[in-house]
């Protein structure tokens, strides 16, 4: 079936969003998309309705996620503890382990059909981390990849003392994606000591901050993520404030 192909990806800025009402949104956006693919199946070429794309950029309150193939002994507290903490939890539909959102950190839920860019997910993965790996060259940062993980490393080539600087976990579904990147920028880092991060339990997290060893604009970060996303993936940005959810 050959669809039509939209590389416009409509950007929205969610802001400070509780995690439940972003994956609900994510949900909705994923749905449309599908629906969309499901009936121009039915339909010849010149009457089939394009498929929009979508990138959420927010932040969470404290939470922690697991996916589908994590381990709830990765989540180091139980329930009074998650209180005390003032953070929730939530198993989810991504693939990946368990993993820990909140302020300070850049969330990013790229909601596209992949059949408008390419089919293969290992690629949609790796210029993910392309993105962030440009963004952290912007700061004079060295980052790159470490074979059989996913995300951004630093210490990447010698591993004297690998960390984490960005966790990646996606769904497809019919090559339509959702959630996402989770770029820490000035994260508390601190709500990591929590969890084991993805299953992983001899590497560390870090932060931007962190790394300069000064504060940095939370902002001027994610916008210049924004732009490698799009120069990455080669797509059209269009910047919709104004939405429902």
């Amino acid at each position: 079936m050959n669809f039509i192909k939209n590389r416009k990806v409509i950007f929205r800025d969610l802001g400070t969003i509780d995690y439940k009402e972003a994956w609900d949104y994510q949900e909705k956006l994923f749905k449309e998309v599908i629906d969309i693919k499901l009936a121009n199946r039915d339909l010849p070429e010149d009457q089939q309705s394009e498929t929009p794309n979508y990138l959420l950029f927010c932040q969470h309150p404290h939470v922690y996620t697991l996916g589908k193939s994590g381990s709830e002994e990765n989540l180091l507290l139980n329930t009074k503890g998650l209180k005390e903490k003032d953070a929730s939890y939530y198993k989810i539909n991504r693939g990946g382990d368990i993993t820990y959102h909140g302020p300070g950190q850049l969330v990013g839920y790229p909601i596209v059909d992949l059949d408008n860019f390419f089919t293969d997910i290992h690629k949609y993965l790796r210029k993910i981390e392309e993105a962030i790996i440009q963004t952290l060259g912007d700061y004079r940062i060295k980052s790159g990849r470490i074979e059989g993980l996913t995300g951004v490393w630093l210490d990447h080539v010698k591993k004297d003392n690998p960390r984490k600087i960005c966790a990646i976990g996606v769904k497809t579904s019919r090559w339509v994606t959702m959630h996402g990147f989770a770029f820490n920028i000035h994260a508390q880092l601190d709500y990591f000591n929590n969890i084991i991060p993805c299953g992983i339990s001899d590497k560390a997290v870090t932060s931007l901050d962190k790394e300069l060893d000064e504060p940095v604009d939370f902002n001027e970060v994610a916008e210049k993520v924004r732009k490698n996303l799009a120069n990455v993936f080669d797509f059209e940005m269009v910047e919709h404030l104004n939405h429902e959810r």
